[in-house]
């Protein structure tokens, strides 16, 4: 009996894991376009370095899909960071996906295309990388653009495929932590069409490019920020000044600096008050009604 009991619940919680990730959606139709001689393979592991889970060498993007109950219509497409190098999956991806799917919001999380790990301890070579920060911004250069190209078509996707996820068009939104705030705002700021241009943004911790900030706004769209002033790669800087960007051109920007949370804090908690800026976010997504009250 006892036995069988045990079975059941591996049954449940298997059944569990599969409901809270609806499915998993490829981007392209064979390889990528621009790191078509990759051939390296997709992993993922605990990083003890960074206290959690990373997906690292992603080749082939993919969205990862989060269902609600009640679809409210809006979608917003989750870009977790890891300095171009790593993706923080469930910290700043899956956790994030869950909350919003429970609130009603069809969640996508992102797995964009990254920098080579040569090991099999990516977040060790990503500290390594960082000691040259002139270096380490060079190297990434082509995998920003290529980053934002999978943004931009994961906009595509979703709109291309609103009906099929019961979603409204024009609530299609982005999110990005670190360095997938770079990625969410590639989409802003680069799109060329309106199938890749989301409706709204928000930008956690983010440190875009002096490149990236230089480009023109297309059009009014709301933006989020939230960081903390003791951010250990010193990018709140870089927060303030997206804001002011947001500001100067009269569009809705909302800012929320904490003294305290560090950089990478994501949905994990360290008991401050930065713990609850996804309440926050909820808030300011219920003022511009894409979350009903």
């Amino acid at each position: 009996m006892k036995t069988k009991i045990i079975a059941f619940l591996g049954l449940f919680m298997a059944v569990f894991q599969l409901s809270a990730q609806d499915e998993v959606i490829k981007l392209y139709d064979g390889k990528a376009p621009g790191s078509e001689d990759w051939n390296w393979e997709e992993a993922q592991k605990f990083s003890d370095l960074f206290k959690t889970e990373v997906v690292y060498n992603v080749t082939d993007p993919s969205l990862l899909v989060f269902k609600p109950e009640t679809p409210n219509g809006t979608a917003i497409i989750i870009a977790p960071g890891g300095g171009f190098q790593t993706l923080s999956i469930n910290r700043e991806g899956i956790d994030l996906a869950k909350e919003l799917a429970s609130k009603g919001v069809i969640a996508f999380v992102l797995k964009y295309r990254l920098v080579h790990s040569k090991t099999d301890s990516p977040a060790k070579e990503l500290m390594e990388s960082l000691k040259d920060r002139a270096d380490f911004d060079a190297k990434r250069v082509k995998i920003k653009k290529l980053a934002g190209q999978d943004m931009q078509a994961a906009l595509k996707y979703v709109r291309d495929n609103a009906a099929q996820f019961n979603i409204a068009k024009n609530k299609v939104g982005v999110i990005g932590f670190s360095a997938g705030a770079t990625v969410a705002l590639e989409s802003v700021l680069r799109s060329t069409s309106k199938a890749t241009l989301p409706n709204f943004a928000a930008s956690l911790y983010g440190g875009p490019s002096d490149d990236l900030m230089a480009q023109d706004i297309p059009k009014e769209i709301p933006l989020f920020i939230a960081a903390a002033s003791d951010d250990q790669l010193k990018l709140a800087p870089k927060s303030i000044a997206l804001y002011n960007k947001w500001l100067a051109a009269g569009y809705p920007v909302e800012l929320h600096m904490y003294a305290k949370g560090g950089h990478g804090y994501g949905m994990g908690t360290q008991n401050l008050p930065v713990d609850t800026w996804y309440k926050r976010y909820e808030d300011w997504l219920t003022q511009y009604k894409y979350l009903n009250k």
